[in-house]
């Protein structure tokens, strides 16, 4: 997935239909000149409306439509015919896209299975027809409601990558050769900060033709939940997570350190974050003899600390066990 076709924000401004008019007609017929109203009520305005499709992994296809509208609804005509509702206009988009209305940033809903429909601007209502207020002491009423205009708001739709592993870690932390290796994804890899400028998804072929998706996003720097380097860009994708993998590599200098500043920006980007299941793996680990992993156990003797090289892919094997486990936990 290239940076250019990687869009997980839009702002489009939503049009939805207005309702059609209730009509005021009155039954006319030979040997009937003056029968009563049988105007019939309007259509509904057409709404904009999100669909979940599980095969969209962007939001590419909307960033260049940025005024979306509806139909409006037809007017109601005589025998107490309702007019036709007018077209919705229905956006398709991949699973954990996030609604919010763009001027009070409050959210709206989240689409989160394939097939689900959501009602983003809903079209205005079809006006009564006269039929409908006539009374024993108004046998002829001449009024009939006018359709409700239709609503125009901008929206803001934000898209959350769906994986059950993320990779957390600082740039050059080695999450894109570990999921070059693991996965069928091919990644841009080199040796400076902030290769990976969007997320990568790879799909992990497990035992027994079983599998799961593990993401590549952006890496972290401190500072990051204050919206510094990638900083919010990376943060929200990694909420949909279940299990979070962090990678520190053999060579930091210190690598308690760089474990505690990585759990700070979570915990100040969103608390929930460390509930989710958390997992440490050194990488680059090739470097390293048993006196070093057990000098690197010491830093953070807390953790259960996975030794693993992407290059010399030595302790792969173990890891994907792990990360199974983990996912299937109760």
């Amino acid at each position: 997935m290239s940076e250019s076709n990687f869009i997980d924000y839009v702002k489009i401004c939503c049009r939805s239909g207005k309702g059609g008019a209730g009509s005021h007609h009155f039954h006319r017929a030979k040997g009937n000149p003056k029968g009563g109203p049988d105007g019939g009520d309007g259509g509904k305005g057409g709404d904009i409306v999100l669909l979940g499709n599980a095969q969209l992994w962007t939001l590419l296809h909307l960033k260049y439509r940025k005024h979306i509208s509806a139909g409006d609804g037809v007017s109601g005509s005589e025998n107490n015919k309702t007019g036709a509702s007018g077209q919705s206009e229905i956006l398709e988009v991949p699973l954990g896209t996030v609604a919010r209305d763009s001027e009070t940033g409050e959210f709206l809903f989240e689409i989160t299975e394939d097939g689900e429909k959501r009602v983003l601007v809903p079209g205005g209502r079809g006006g009564l027809g006269n039929s409908h207020f006539a009374t024993s002491t108004n046998q002829a009423p001449m009024y009939a409601q006018p359709g409700e205009p239709g609503q125009e708001k901008w929206m803001v739709l934000e898209l959350k990558v769906l994986a059950d592993v993320g990779l957390v870690g600082f740039p050059n932390a080695g999450k894109s050769t570990l999921l070059s290796v693991i996965t069928a994804a091919k990644p841009e890899i080199a040796d400076y900060p902030f290769t990976t400028l969007v997320p990568n998804l790879g799909v992990v072929k497990y035992r027994d033709y079983r599998s799961f998706v593990v993401a590549d996003i952006p890496g972290i720097i401190e500072g990051a939940h204050e919206g510094k380097g990638l900083g919010h860009r990376f943060l929200k994708h990694i909420e949909r997570n279940a299990v979070l993998l962090f990678l520190i590599p053999a060579d930091s200098a210190d690598h308690r350190k760089e474990y505690e500043t990585l759990l700070s920006e979570l915990r100040e980007f969103n608390p929930e974050m460390l509930h989710k299941r958390r997992m440490v793996a050194i990488s680059k680990s090739d470097m390293l003899d048993e006196e070093l992993k057990e000098a690197i156990r010491k830093e953070i003797p807390e953790l259960d600390l996975m030794f693993i090289s992407s290059v010399a892919q030595k302790g792969l094997d173990q890891l994907k066990d792990k990360l199974w486990l983990a996912l299937n936990a109760d």
